[in-house]
Parts: C-alpha cells; sequence; structure tokens
C-alpha cells in the first residue's frame, strides 16, 4: 500500500469510528488532531487511535493496553497476536463506557 492508499484508508478508519461513535446513547467526545483521533468518555478516561505512517500500522491506546494492527490485504489485524481493528475498538469503548458498543 502506497502512503497515499493508507492514509485515505485510515481516513476513511477514523471517519467510520466518528460516524459509529454519533449514533450512540452515552457521552463521548471525538477530536481528531493529524494523526490522532482522541476519543473522551464522560469520565475522564480516554481511548486513542493513532495511524502511524511509517510502519502503515493503527495503533489503540486504551485501559486494556496498546496494541498495534496491520492491513493485512483484507482487514486491519493485531500485530502482536489475535486480533481485528474494529472489534477490539468496540470492546475498548465498551469498557471505557461503561455500555454495549459495536461497529455492526
Amino acid at each position: 500500500m502506497t502512503e497515499s492508499e493508507f492514509l485515505a484508508e485510515t481516513d476513511r478508519i477514523f471517519s467510520r469510528i466518528e460516524t459509529a461513535l454519533d449514533d450512540v446513547d452515552f457521552d463521548v467526545d471525538a477530536l481528531r488532531t493529524g494523526n490522532v483521533l482522541e476519543l473522551e468518555f464522560e469520565d475522564g478516561s480516554k481511548v486513542i487511535v493513532n495511524r502511524h505512517v511509517f510502519n502503515q500500522e493503527v495503533w489503540i491506546a486504551a485501559k486494556s493496553g496498546g496494541y498495534h494492527y496491520r492491513h493485512d490485504g483484507q482487514r486491519w489485524t493485531n500485530t502482536r497476536g489475535d486480533g481485528e481493528f474494529f472489534a477490539d475498538l468496540a470492546a475498548a469503548i465498551a469498557l471505557h463506557a461503561g455500555e454495549p458498543f459495536s461497529f455492526g
């Protein structure tokens, strides 16, 4: 994937996250700044989604830990074990919000 393709794909990821959070009943603020999308919850906790252009990875930082994902041609998979980006992010959002959440 070229750098331009990576940036376009991760822009779509950030937009998908923001759109999904617009439809939830719990309080969460999404702030996109450059390569970072910060999700702040009512209790002040945060989930950080970061695109790392050099490695062409998307990272999640949350209460449950830090995770790195690389595109395998079909989906974004965890580089250090099992896991898929949107499933893992949904679990992190649910943990921080204290409410069920999925990307559907």
